[in-house]
């Protein structure tokens, strides 16, 4: 349930109010928005004495959440949830790109890489130190050495790291270097990955699964909130249907959905959703006009011969081309980009 705090509220009665919860048996996470301060309580809501939270000091309105996702609810927090980390702001009036390659092949690539999108206006930079790939004969990537290129590439260009983190193991080793963890399709529903991710200090990224419902996706949101890391970005970067002309279909209507349902940004990838270079520029520009609170596309400044994804990469002109347009879509949406 969800304890809604008054706005006089003391600081000492919001403590209060915590121990109170936990003496109860159940867990208090402390949400705090412009406006009020909210504590939900997670656990089984019929034990005794739940009730006398509506009559602790400090305490304005008590309720049920009906979602199965208590933390990623707007029932627990109404306002959109802006994330931070580094040159990256998601959820706020300006829509972040988050554009770079598929994988880290060398300095010389990621840092012109970084140069070129971020001159085109991303504020993030997204490339693979480790990959999990279909089959183990593809490229797995260069692993730490990667994340150090990663590392260089912002040291050159002040642009926010996104990387993938494959297995609870990595996490420490990745945060190193991050500034954003993805968690991938493949580890949408890795729990043990989700939590350890839940206790990192670095802003997650978590990828819709292929064959994941939405309601999945926000459970597996859940994990990572309930960790205590509340910087969580959902992507959504298509699902597996019967099409078989676009690598995977891009749903867009999950992105007004989810801003329905959660308090957390949103962002589209729709080089993953088409697995097409020629229409990713027109799948960005519909993300935006949906409402997406970012992008994340894959760029390389020489796709033909990248090691990964070439055929759904855009080259640095071609994403420079799509910026252009996508900017226009922002002032119409009323957003800067």
């Amino acid at each position: 349930m969800i304890v809604v705090m008054k706005r006089s509220a003391t600081e000492e009665q919001l403590q209060h109010l915590v121990e109170h919860v936990e003496a109860l048996g159940l867990k208090a996470n402390v949400l705090r928005g412009t406006e009020r301060t909210v504590v939900a309580a997670i656990g089984d809501e019929r034990v005794n004495g739940v009730r006398s939270l509506e009559s602790a000091p400090g305490v304005d309105n008590v309720m049920p959440v009906l979602a199965p996702y208590k933390l990623a609810s707007r029932e627990a927090h109404e306002e959109t949830s802006v994330v931070r980390a580094g040159s990256l702001e998601l959820g706020g009036k300006s829509i972040g790109v988050i554009a770079g390659p598929c994988s880290v092949e060398s300095e010389e690539q990621i840092v012109a890489t970084a140069k070129a999108v971020k001159a085109a206006g991303a504020t993030a930079l997204r490339g693979g130190a480790f990959k999990p790939r279909t089959s183990p004969y593809s490229f797995q990537g260069m692993k730490e050495e990667g994340l150090k290129l990663l590392a260089k590439a912002r040291e050159e260009t002040g642009l926010a790291i996104v990387t993938e983190v494959v297995s609870p193991e990595d996490v420490p080793l990745v945060s190193e270097y991050a500034d954003v963890l993805q968690i991938g399709a493949r580890n949408m529903q890795n729990y043990r990955l989700l939590e350890a991710c839940g206790k990192a200090n670095a802003a997650v990224l978590l990828k819709r699964g292929p064959s994941a419902t939405v309601d999945e996706l926000l459970l597996a949101a859940e994990y990572i909130l309930d960790g205590g890391n509340g910087r969580v970005i959902l992507c959504e970067r298509g699902i597996r249907t019967f099409e078989s002309h676009v690598r995977f279909t891009l749903p867009l209507t999950t992105v007004p959905y989810l801003q329905q349902k959660t308090h957390l940004p949103v962002v589209v990838d729709p080089s993953h959703g088409t697995g097409h270079t020629n229409l990713v520029p027109a799948m960005a520009r519909a993300g935006i006009a949906a409402g997406a609170d970012g992008l994340i596309v894959e760029v390389h400044p020489d796709p033909e011969n990248a090691k990964s994804d070439g055929y759904q990469t855009l080259s640095c002109d071609a994403f420079e081309a799509m910026m252009g347009q996508c900017r226009r879509i922002a002032d119409a949406m009323d957003r800067t980009l």
